[in-house]
C-alpha cells in the first residue's frame, strides 16, 4: 500500500517540469557537493570562484546576471568566500554604488586545487548519465537557461490570460 502511495506521487509529480528540474539539480549539487568535500568548498562556491576567475573581476549585478542567481542570494554566498580570504569586494571605482569582486591569489589556488575533484565529478556524472546524453543534456539546459526560451516561456503565458 505504501509503494503504491510513493508510486501515485511520483507520477503526479513528474508532469511538472519545474518540480523534476529542481529535484534533479538538487541531486546532482548533492553529488557534487560530496566530490568537491575533501577541497572544502561547496558547488555553488566553486561555481562562483570559477566565474570570477573567468571574469577576472565583476560586479555582485554581473556575477549574479551570470550564475541566475538572485542578488542577495549571491551576497549570502560570497560572505564565507570572503571570510576564507577566496574574494575581495571592494567598492567599484567606476560606480562607488556598486561592489567589484575578485579572486584573491588565495582564491586561484583553491579552484586549481579543486579542479582534480571537479573533473571527477564531471567523468563519474557522463560515465553514469552517458557522454552522448551529458552533451546534449548541457545544450538542453544551456538553451532553457537562454533568453530566448524566457521570453518565449512569457509570450506563451501572456496568451493564455
Amino acid at each position: 500500500m505504501e509503494s503504491r502511495r510513493k508510486q501515485d506521487a511520483d507520477s503526479k509529480s513528474s508532469a511538472c517540469n519545474c518540480t523534476a528540474l529542481r529535484k534533479a539539480s538538487r541531486r546532482i549539487s548533492q553529488l557534487y557537493d560530496a566530490a568537491l568535500a575533501p577541497g572544502g568548498i561547496k558547488t555553488t562556491q566553486r561555481a562562483i570562484l570559477a566565474e570570477v576567475g573567468r571574469s577576472e573581476s565583476a560586479t555582485v549585478g554581473e556575477l549574479a546576471e551570470a550564475l541566475i542567481m538572485d542578488s542577495g542570494a549571491l551576497a549570502h554566498t560570497l560572505k564565507p568566500l570572503e571570510r576564507e580570504g577566496l574574494v575581495d569586494i571592494a567598492i567599484d571605482p567606476a560606480d562607488r554604488r556598486s561592489r567589484l569582486i575578485t579572486l584573491t591569489r588565495r582564491g586561484h589556488a583553491k579552484l586549481a586545487e579543486t579542479d582534480a575533484l571537479w573533473e571527477k565529478a564531471q567523468k563519474g556524472f557522463e560515465a553514469a548519465f552517458g557522454r552522448t546524453d551529458s552533451k546534449s543534456l548541457r545544450e538542453a539546459l544551456r538553451f532553457l537557461t537562454s533568453d530566448g526560451f524566457s521570453a518565449a516561456f512569457d509570450k506563451t503565458l501572456s496568451r493564455s490570460r
